[in-house]
């Protein structure tokens, strides 16, 4: 899945149920994917549940919850450095610090000598070894206290629909920290996405780490299309989203349902990781540039308007420069609507840190990383240039910079000039009056 900057996603969240008053205030800071930031949401949606207020503060806080992500060494660095930074505020025996994610894996015995002032390690969806604490200390019973756990109110909201991967890419510790395949059932799925409809959220992300690959687990023959069909008929939702995809998983089914449903968003992403067939091998990668090409077109010649991001390494392990440049030319082929890029880097446990060698020099990686960034800005800047004077239809879901920002069912980022004091969880008609390469600007009609 993408990976994003650090979190501090103590913001806006309000008590589901707070029928306590001890007072406790609890701080969540949270690094990686969208996985992440859903697991956070329902880390402090119970939280909330039992009573304790959020801050932004740690140093104000009772509890501490650092979640955490491994997928590349620059963000384990920095979960690193934001434990190491906790340990002076362990000056209680009676303040809580917790790690919850993908660096704790089923072996915690060395997290616990490298950090002895944290008090709970939990593993990803892992939920109830801090809540159990936390209601020892204020003296209750969470199982009586602590309903679904949902994120907080909000105009958008993430439902994970399944958990871990069965494939082990080379390059990935994501099986090895979030375990196997595990989809969970339709009709909870469904009740999920009615409650957060019913609390005002009007669009949802369905997250996975093989997203596509929802339902193939699951006793009764059900797959990501069929979920899209039951959700789609959910009233007050107005958009459904999923990610991440994987090529092997990219059905006729599912693209038939994202070109039919009216809810489901015409935007995909589907992570190539490189151009060239070799190095697609070498990551245990289950398709060719030609599979992938020809999965494009079909997408294409099904969905109308659709946008299409992906998910790219570059220097990985034996990556030549002629393999480097197979996937400039797979880039500028394509035409990609936006290209989330990450230089390779080596990860403890994984088939690539076992069996082969990280050889591209970091200077190197770092030259790759630029060349094709300057190449997607081009692209980026030409495809969005053609949204200029168009209408759009904006979902508004929050303000920053003095504008109203929203996004277009394209998942195109857009800032709104207007002087009306609430528009957010509105879906406007903007007209579009600039573009750049990341955003697009437009006033409402």
């Amino acid at each position: 899945m993408k990976s994003k900057l650090d979190i501090n996603l103590t913001r806006g969240l309000k008590p589901i149920t707070n029928t306590f008053s001890h007072g406790m205030k609890f701080h969540l800071w949270t690094i990686g994917c969208q996985m992440n930031i859903a697991d956070s949401e329902r880390m402090g949606s119970a939280l909330t549940q039992l009573g304790l207020s959020p801050t932004n503060s740690a140093e104000e806080a009772d509890v501490i919850v650092l979640n955490s992500c491994v997928v590349r060494q620059s963000a384990e660095d920095k979960v690193t450095g934001q434990l190491t930074s906790m340990k002076p505020l362990k000056n209680s025996s009676a303040r809580i610090i917790a790690l919850m994610g993908c660096m704790v894996g089923p072996d915690t015995k060395l997290l616990k000598k490298k950090f002895p002032y944290v008090d709970v390690f939990m593993r990803p969806q892992e939920y109830d070894p801090l809540i159990e604490l936390v209601g020892e200390r204020i003296g209750i019973d969470p199982a009586g206290c602590i309903g679904q756990l949902l994120p907080a109110i909000d105009t958008t909201a993430y439902i994970p629909i399944i958990h871990g991967c069965d494939l082990f890419c080379s390059f990935c510790i994501i099986p090895y920290r979030r375990g196997r395949q595990v989809s969970k059932e339709i009709d909870e799925i469904a009740h999920e996405a009615q409650m957060l409809s019913q609390r005002g959220v009007k669009e949802i992300t369905l997250l996975g780490q093989t997203v596509d690959a929802y339902g193939h687990d699951l006793e009764k023959q059900v797959d990501l299309s069929d979920l899209l069909y039951k959700l789609d008929g959910i009233d007050g939702l107005e958009r459904i989203r999923f990610l991440t995809s994987h090529p092997q998983f990219m059905s006729e089914r599912i693209i038939d349902a994202v070109a039919t449903l009216p809810k489901v968003c015409e935007n995909i992403n589907l992570p190539i990781q490189a151009g060239d067939d070799n190095i697609l091998k070498s990551m245990r990668r289950t398709y060719s540039i030609d599979e992938y090409r020809n999965l494009i077109d079909r997408i294409r010649s099904k969905i109308n308007h659709v946008s299409i991001t992906t998910d790219i390494i570059v220097g990985f392990c034996g990556e030549t420069k002629e393999q480097f440049q197979n996937t400039l030319k797979i880039v500028e082929e394509i035409q990609f609507d936006k290209v989330h890029i990450a230089a390779y880097s080596t990860r403890e446990g994984t088939i690539a840190f076992r069996k082969q060698v990280d050889d591209v020099p970091l200077s190197e990686k770092k030259l790759r990383v630029k060349e094709l960034e300057t190449l997607q800005q081009e692209i980026s800047t030409r495809i969005n240039s053609k949204y200029l004077d168009s209408t759009e239809k904006v979902l508004i879901d929050g303000h920053e910079r003095g504008k109203w920002k929203g996004r277009t069912r394209t998942d195109k980022l857009v800032f709104v000039d207007s002087d009306e004091s609430d528009l957010n969880g509105k879906t406007k008609n903007v007209k579009i009056t600039d573009t750049g390469p990341w955003s697009l600007k437009g006033i409402i009609i």
